[in-house]
């Protein structure tokens, strides 16, 4: 995974949005997730630049496809979203019973 990759998909709005309606409902078609910013977002936009989008998601890391027969499924991977954030922060933190700290 290469950040800039990462950070040009993140850059813009619709991908975003497609990123937060694959974090709702993962395994998406092409025709789902057009459907889906067309009727919630109010996006009108082709399905040919919603490809697009996904293409760009897709070799930053941030999409997965799978071919289901004559279906292409589209699935949300968080792994390098967690990659950049333990660049910066560090790994998570071992899960157990929280500190009081003043």
């Amino acid at each position: 995974m290469v950040a800039d990759d990462l950070f040009k998909a993140l850059a813009d709005p619709t991908r975003r949005t497609i990123i937060d309606e694959l974090a709702e409902k993962s395994g998406q078609t092409l025709f789902e997730i057009c459907s889906r910013l067309s009727m919630k977002h109010r996006l009108g936009i082709s399905r040919q630049a919603v490809s697009q989008h996904l293409a760009v998601l897709e070799a930053a890391g941030l999409v997965e496809t799978r071919r289901e027969g004559r279906y292409k499924f589209h699935d949300l991977n968080t792994a390098p979203l967690r990659q950049i954030t333990e660049r910066w922060l560090g790994p998570p933190a071992p899960s157990g019973p929280e500190e009081n700290t003043p």
